[in-house]
């Protein structure tokens, strides 16, 4: 009989890969996840027991952002087989590792290829590389916190619903798919999304895969429930390939 396989420290810790040293980091060093974690502790809706499958999926998941929001290179990022690793939203064809780490998480979850009629209409993942589209999200809800709300199958392939919240503290700016600029007024709402997302895992518990459904409209119909939204028609967008410093990020889906 097969040994069962380690537990891996990140799927034990929601912080286990902040902690290395050696990786090359998107700003240097490790980002600080210390308000996320806090606004967690205090508005999350369970409380799951330590070491039960729905902890150790929320962890992984947690590490996996950290990863595809602040590492830099492929070979670092222990939360994923990165040879073998796709990422899919919805019906989307599923994009690589590389895709993700040239796009960023926002971009790769939001689409660069196809977006809705309603996300166009407020963000275009094409006119916003990666420091502006994180710089963006972090801007108009400083915290954006995550959550497993139920796990419906065990490894190797874990099916989990989860949620994902923060508040709309910050006006909203951005570029759309017509090419305006967008900009809403913050509200202090809570924006809170819920989805339903397929992990594959291999004997390491690395993702191979990862298959996401969500309603990718939801945030922007929060954002905006009374279309105060101003869009400027705009020649070219003055926000593109600005850099984001350290300091202004903190987590991305963060997909923590």
């Amino acid at each position: 009989m097969a040994a069962e396989p380690a537990v891996p420290d990140y799927m034990m810790d929601p912080n286990a890969v902040l902690k290395d040293a050696d990786a090359e980091w998107r700003y240097k060093q490790p980002p600080d996840y210390q308000k996320t974690r806090k606004y967690y502790s205090e508005t999350k809706t369970r409380n799951h027991t330590a070491g039960s499958l729905p902890a150790l999926v929320e962890n992984l998941v947690k590490n996996w952002e950290i990863e595809a929001s602040f590492k830099t290179q492929l070979s670092d990022w222990r939360t994923v087989d990165f040879t073998k690793y796709s990422f899919a939203v919805n019906d989307r064809e599923p994009v690589s590792a590389e895709h993700m780490l040239r796009v960023g998480t926002y971009n790769a979850i939001i689409g660069v290829d196809a977006p809705s009629a309603i996300s166009g209409t407020y963000y275009d993942a094409n006119g916003m590389d990666f420091g502006t589209s994180h710089k963006t999200f972090k801007r108009m809800m400083p915290v954006f916190a995550w959550e497993v709300l139920e796990v419906y199958t065990e490894p190797p392939v874990v099916a989990f619903k989860w949620r994902h919240w923060g508040e709309f503290k910050g006006d909203y700016s951005a570029v759309n798919t017509a090419g305006e600029k967008v900009k809403v007024p913050a509200n202090g709402k809570v924006v809170e999304i819920t989805g339903v997302t397929v992990a594959h895992l291999n004997d390491k518990l690395q993702v191979t895969k990862l298959r996401t459904w969500f309603d990718s409209d939801e945030m922007f119909r929060q954002m905006d429930p009374d279309n105060q939204a101003v869009r400027t028609p705009m020649s070219e967008c003055p926000i593109m390939g600005a850099s984001t410093q350290s300091s202004q990020i903190e987590a991305g889906l963060n997909v923590a």
